[in-house]
């Protein structure tokens, strides 16, 4: 039987998001895979070291088309989502484990600068020289109701 968790992670970007549209009965579905690199030290002094992780997301919908269009690689970001168990057994009968990983809600971390020296927020994209505010202040709500948090 399949487990579900909640996982987060406190990342960067190894590369940049990948999207496609699937079509359904009724229109077409945005689905983005991303890989998030994390770092986390362990041990004090002399003894302490540095381990990488990297796991890959899948985003959803709205969601999936807005990481595409803001996030790049290095891009800081704060995934939390879910964690899914996928054995089964293949036709010979060998067991497979797999895991999945998606995402419920991404935070971008970057600030407009380091998002622009990426070039990943688009000129027309509401955050014009003449405001300071990003575009959920202005009268447009941003995915989630808040400031650069996208939720699925």
């Amino acid at each position: 039987m399949a487990s579900v968790r909640v996982e987060q992670r406190n990342a960067h970007l190894a590369g940049a998001v990948r999207l496609e549209y699937l079509v359904n009965r009724e229109d077409r579905l945005a689905k983005a895979v991303l890989t998030a690199i994390s770092n986390v030290r362990r041990g004090s002094g002399e003894a302490r070291e540095e381990e990488s992780t990297a796991v890959q997301w899948t985003l959803w919908g709205r969601l999936a088309e807005n990481a595409n269009q803001y996030l790049g690689k290095g891009s800081h970001v704060n995934i939390v989502g879910r964690l899914r168990n996928n054995n089964y057994q293949d036709k010979s009968g060998v067991d497979v484990y797999a895991f999945s990983f998606t995402a419920d809600e991404v935070d971008f971390l970057d600030s407009r600068a380091k998002a622009s020296e990426r070039g990943t927020v688009p000129e027309d994209e509401g955050w014009g020289e003449s405001s300071l505010e990003p575009p959920a202040r202005r009268g447009r709500s941003a995915p989630g109701g808040s400031g650069a948090r996208a939720k699925r």
